[in-house]
């Protein structure tokens, strides 16, 4: 690796893994998480391997959306803790050579924030053009709304002042305006202000949303793009190694201009929802071409620009990128019930009940994840197999309380069930067979196997530095592919079938003197004098094989 180069860009080869303080660890007994759970819990996460925290939404809400309608875009939810807290947690990541993240969320606050509560008062606050209103009643917007089974317009009047508001998600967050230079000064100082507490960046909450100018003074912002890149720079002013990892679910197109085009200058990662959705088409089909066919066609990005790649989030498993007949493809396979699914476009259920629980699937799923070109981003629970409570409301279902032990709630909380911020899972994925204690101890666990996958990612630079190659041969089910990076290069493959095969595959620039080692499990294969090789697969089987030359100097 060219450290010199490098160094800087930790979030190349990082480990992120998101958790809402909230579900997390209970310490003070009240049945809500909080930050000194949290801080308790911090060598949990560096055992795993996470080198990256990302927070969801821990500020002062009005609890109409899971803590995404601010109340305060500087404060700290008192259920949560104090700012001495939260920056005790920070310096105890750091301890242990974690960086910290949170939730940006810019683009809307809450009903009740006090500028929005002002701006209701009279059209001559000061506030007032923090958001953006309308005087003539609305046209039918139900199309553009975020979430249709909740809302059927993106215009709610305010009975006080006679005039609607903007509001692209639920009413109660109404739109900030962007086109307002104040606005755009006080975001600013937002991310300034958490930066200064030891931060290292944000995850940015609905970015194409938050640059949208609809309903106000257009003149005022002609380049959403250059505003973004002001935003890259007051991370890079405040934070030299700060990150912005940007929710754009959009074409890889469109995508390319929100990292900034060939300059790289806007978000530093976005995840990569197209590759999320294919990969899911993928396993309902069980051939890899849906996948081969998004990955080649990533664009070419900066170099200090990277892709987030994941296989469950915090909010639905969206499928809005694939046709209607892929996405009743995907849902005949993993959420064939109505209750499974959600605002028509996503799935609201975690990976190990959609694979029926089948440890060969879950593990080849994180196999492939941990091998595909970029960063690797864990949802909570996701390092032992937790699954979801259908009973719960929306997207809720995958929020629950995290998983600790067998025995009461699961050990997050001896609080009374009823305190608690939601339902445990029942049924298989109970805490009583699902939880971290038990998996520690246990070196054939789903957690043993992730921090495998994690070490050996993090050894292997290529897999988020390096070039990216699909590797040619005749086996539909399988997908193969080669990274390469300075002196190292790496052959995966990931069988999506129930059946076993036999796969022929011919590395260029490779002979007899090149042997491939396994790194998930011991032993290797030589490669003939044109570089050809036949690699076996179980069913559902996974390998990464280091190519390794004969006077190799690299540990494997």
């Amino acid at each position: 690796m060219r450290i010199t180069d490098t160094s800087d860009l930790w979030w190349k080869n990082a480990v992120v893994y998101c958790l809402d303080v909230e579900t997390y660890m209970d310490w003070n007994e009240d049945g809500i998480g909080d930050f000194a759970g949290l801080a308790q819990r911090i060598d949990h996460l560096a055992d795993l391997g996470v080198t990256c925290l990302w927070l969801m939404p821990f500020y002062p809400t009005a609890e109409r959306d899971d803590g995404y309608d601010i109340t305060d875009f500087y404060g700290v939810d008192p259920r949560l803790g104090t700012h001495g807290d939260l920056v005790e947690v920070i310096r105890t990541a750091n301890d242990r050579g974690m960086r910290v993240i949170a939730d940006l969320v810019v683009n809307h606050t809450s009903r009740e924030h006090p500028w929005f509560r002002s701006a209701e008062q009279s059209k001559d606050s000061p506030f007032r053009d923090f958001y953006v209103w309308r005087s003539d009643p609305p046209p039918d917007t139900s199309d553009q709304v975020v979430f249709p089974d909740q809302e059927d317009s993106i215009w709610t009047l305010s009975e006080k002042t006679g005039e609607w508001y903007l509001h692209k998600f639920y009413k109660e967050q109404p739109d900030l305006n962007v086109t307002n230079p104040k606005v755009r000064d006080e975001v600013a100082k937002v991310m300034e202000f958490w930066l200064q507490l030891g931060l290292s960046g944000f995850r940015v909450d609905a970015v194409p949303f938050f640059l949208e100018t609809e309903g106000g003074d257009g003149g005022a912002l002609p380049d959403p793009h250059q505003y973004l890149r002001a935003l890259r720079s007051v991370v890079g002013r405040r934070s030299g190694t700060g990150v912005l990892l940007g929710e754009v679910n959009l074409p890889y197109e469109d995508q390319l201009q929100f990292f900034g085009g060939e300059d790289g200058d806007e978000l530093t990662m976005q995840f990569d929802f197209i590759g999320m959705q294919a990969l899911y088409l993928a396993m309902a089909r069980s051939d890899a071409g849906p996948l081969v066919t998004a990955l080649e066609g990533r664009p070419t990005l900066h170099p200090d620009s990277q892709w987030g790649t994941f296989v469950r989030n915090h909010d639905e498993l969206t499928l809005d990128k694939l046709s209607d007949d892929e996405r009743a493809e995907v849902f005949a396979a993993f959420g064939p019930e109505e209750r499974m699914q959600v605002y028509g476009r996503g799935l609201r259920r975690r990976l190990p009940p959609m694979l029926d629980g089948d440890p060969r699937r879950v593990r080849m799923v994180y196999s492939l994840l941990f091998s595909l070109p970029g960063t690797p981003v864990l949802f909570y629970g996701e390092e032992i197999g937790m699954g979801e409570d259908l009973d719960a409301e929306g997207r809720l279902a995958v929020r629950t309380p995290m998983q600790w032990t067998s025995g009461r709630n699961g050990g997050f909380s001896p609080a009374d069930r009823e305190k608690l911020p939601g339902p445990l899972v029942d049924g298989g994925f109970a805490p009583e067979f699902v939880n971290v204690a038990d998996q520690r101890n246990d070196p054939d666990s789903l957690l043993s196997f992730m921090k495998l996958l994690v070490r050996r990612y993090r050894e292997s630079p290529e897999l988020g530095w390096g070039g990216f190659q699909v590797l040619e041969h005749p086996c539909p089910e399988v997908l193969a592919h080669l990274s390469t990076w300075d002196d190292g290069a790496l052959v995966a493959l990931h069988n999506l079938g129930p059946e076993p095969r036999t796969v022929p595959l011919t590395l260029e620039d490779c002979g007899s003197e090149h042997r491939l080692v396994d790194l998930l499990q011991p032993g290797s294969t030589p490669l003939s004098d044109d570089g050809s090789v036949e690699l076996q697969l179980e069913g559902y089987g996974y390998r990464w094989l280091r190519v390794v030359g004969q006077d190799s100097r690299r540990l494997v």
